[in-house]
């Protein structure tokens, strides 16, 4: 029977389970800087407006790093860039703790920690996830939206705790230390390169077929410079571009927008923290409906869907409607990332993933710097959160038409 099981059970599960958990740590720190936001000003006497520029320009830093952390994945390997990152993690959390500074704090937590961060990142382990699975791609690279999610969910609290009861500077200095011990282990011992031939078509009858048809569609290889030339992926960028600029906005401004709409401070934090619980659960079921459905169509009905939600959350007046919004929203809130990975590596083989995606994500931080800018400003302007949640609403709506326009593997050709 043990036999049986383990003839069953493909490794490449091993790699996801590792990713999911990675991924969960590094957003959870990335995303978690709610907890910190207080004390670190209490600390060290940074006014909001100060310490608000630092995590802004760490987001920026953090999607620059995934271009670079997909390129050297690519050369140097997975493990090569983790461990590189782990490295980088645990300085930056040292020096982040002795900096008394507003300089030497800029550096170390909004530079360094987030280059580290990206090392780690989804864009470090969606190029090896991409080799081991070929049917089942779209739902395993889903487990990393998992993971993203699970991260903000579990990870915001758990600081909030170890961040009362320890201190700030402990909970940095204790959160690189398991991470490093995480990370260091999964690298070495479970992230494997090289997937066995058909890697999950393995003993199916697909492997087969796969086999018979690749003399039929095997093209040239095409090049990262010819792959920046081409429409596709621009629109992918365009998709994720419209992707931050509507997640940034709401972790930002919809606990706010709400209470300015009359919900009480509990209710606001339900109805947004609702869309993450949510999200937990809808990308496993997504992920596995991602490797049946055409990947396109099922992004663009995400931004639809996500897109009429903004609207919806701007016009909610009762709790229902609030928490009925924010339900529908959470079933499509993680999913586009995934497919966006997905589908560049459908289209562009998995040798360019990791630097197409990490340089695909830096549209994802440009849109949330916008975001996070616009809804302050234009609410203190003209005293309407319509100009940015609408806008936001519009880009998804647009990025769901674009996403319709995205070619099958079969249908691209190298411009």
């Amino acid at each position: 029977m043990d036999k049986q099981l383990n003839k069953q059970w493909y490794y490449g599960w091993n790699i996801v389970g590792a990713a999911t958990i990675l991924t969960l740590l590094t957003v959870g720190m990335r995303l978690g800087i709610g907890p910190f936001f207080l004390p670190i000003i209490n600390d060290l006497q940074f006014t909001r407006s100060e310490l608000s520029g630092v995590i802004a320009i760490g987001m920026l830093f953090y999607g620059l790093g995934m271009p670079v952390a997909g390129h050297l994945v690519g050369t140097k390997g997975t493990r090569f860039v983790l461990l590189s990152g782990t490295a980088i993690v645990v300085a930056s959390s040292i020096w982040t703790t002795m900096a008394s500074s507003l300089t030497n704090f800029f550096f170390a937590y909004g530079i360094f920690l987030s280059i580290g961060l990206a090392f780690t990142s989804q864009v470090a382990l969606t190029p090896v996830i991409s080799r081991w699975f070929i049917r089942q791609r779209g739902m395993a690279l889903f487990f990393l939206s998992t993971g993203s999610m699970a991260g903000i969910a579990i990870m915001t609290p758990l600081f909030t705790y170890t961040n009362e009861t320890f201190g700030w500077k402990e909970t940095i200095l204790g959160f690189a230390a398991v991470f490093a011990l995480i990370t260091i282990f999964s690298a070495l011992f479970i992230i494997r390169e090289h997937p066995p031939e058909h890697a999950d078509l393995l003993n199916s009858a697909s492997a087969k077929k796969t086999t018979a048809a690749k003399p039929a569609t095997q093209t040239a290889p095409i090049s990262l410079k010819q792959a920046l030339r081409t429409g596709p992926f621009w629109k992918v960028v365009l998709g994720l571009f419209a992707c931050g600029y509507s997640m940034n906005l709401l972790g930002a401004h919809g606990v706010p927008m709400l209470m300015d709409h009359g919900f009480d401070s509990a209710s606001s934090a339900l109805g947004i923290g609702l869309i993450g619980l949510i999200a937990i659960f809808s990308t496993l079921v997504l992920g596995r409906i991602s490797d049946i459905l055409p990947r396109r169509h099922m992004l663009a009905v995400i931004y639809f869907v996500r897109g009429l939600g903004f609207f919806g959350l701007v016009m909610v007046a009762v709790n229902w409607q609030l928490f009925g919004v924010a339900t529908v929203g959470g079933v499509v809130w993680a999913g586009s990332i995934a497919l966006s990975s997905a589908i560049l590596a459908d289209i562009y083989g998995v040798k360019l993933v990791g630097v197409l995606y990490g340089l695909a994500y830096v549209g994802h931080q440009v849109g949330g710097m916008i975001s996070s800018w616009l809804g302050g400003w234009a609410y203190e302007t003209f005293h309407t959160h319509w100009i940015s949640f609408g806008s936001a609403g519009f880009f998804l709506l647009l990025a769901a038409i674009i996403s319709l326009t995205l070619p099958d593997k079969k249908q691209f050709q190298p411009a």
